[in-house]
């Protein structure tokens, strides 16, 4: 059977669909450059080498290099984020289940190095890029510590919890997950053994619990 299509549209069509994918594309070749150069070193030559396309193409999409990273942190973390807060919300059991299950979902995401480059990114080059910081703050660190504050307030609230300064115990419970995250990306290699980062998570997450909760609802 012919195809109905004539040729020049059937090439119109697949040129269309691929031009869709190539905003997919080049994020994706950018999160792997990224992860092997860092964010200063990487060039858009770099990027558009890696996506086969040529760097015009990237402008078609992206006004610069910030712009392509701050794509890439909104299509990468927004969705886990979004999946987050919706956990939570539908979450239903005592607040150290729904604590230990937030700061092992954050942990489980971060355990892809590509993923894990990102805040690494961040902390190595937020001096010479703040604005690159200040945006990495809005779109994912208020949006977690918020998290992690809601799930503290309830066990404080339904006394679960000890009453700790907020603030702070956010920050802590947050803090082991980007030593974790440091540790693996950049001193692992030199350790005699092999860092496990979910045994690691797990131990904090034990530690954590005995610290915050109630002399009542000790395990």
């Amino acid at each position: 059977m012919s195809d109905p299509l004539p040729a020049a549209e059937r090439h119109a069509k697949g040129w269309s669909r691929r031009k869709q994918a190539r905003p997919g594309e080049i994020l994706g070749a950018a999160l792997k450059t990224f992860a092997e150069k860092g964010f200063a070193a990487t060039r858009m030559e770099d990027i558009a080498a890696r996506a086969g396309v040529t760097k015009g193409t990237i402008y078609l999409y992206f006004p610069g290099k910030e712009e392509v990273f701050k794509t890439l942190v909104r299509e990468t973390m927004g969705p886990a984020l979004a999946g987050f807060e919706q956990n939570l919300h539908d979450f239903s059991g005592p607040a150290r289940e729904m604590l230990a299950m937030m700061i092992s979902s954050i942990a489980d995401f971060l355990q892809d190095e590509e993923r894990a480059a990102l805040p690494k990114i961040i902390i190595a080059e937020s001096g010479n890029f703040p604005e690159l910081a200040r945006f990495w703050r809005t779109e994912v660190i208020d949006r977690g510590l918020g998290m992690l504050r809601y799930a503290l307030e309830r066990g404080m609230k339904d006394g679960e919890f000890r009453t700790v300064p907020m603030e702070h115990a956010v920050r802590l419970c947050v803090s082991p997950i980007i030593l974790g995250v440091i540790w693996r990306t950049t001193f692992a290699p030199l350790d005699p053994e092999p860092f496990a980062f979910k045994d690691f998570i797990a131990a904090h997450i034990d530690i954590l619990m005995h610290g915050l909760l109630s002399e009542g609802r000790k395990p």
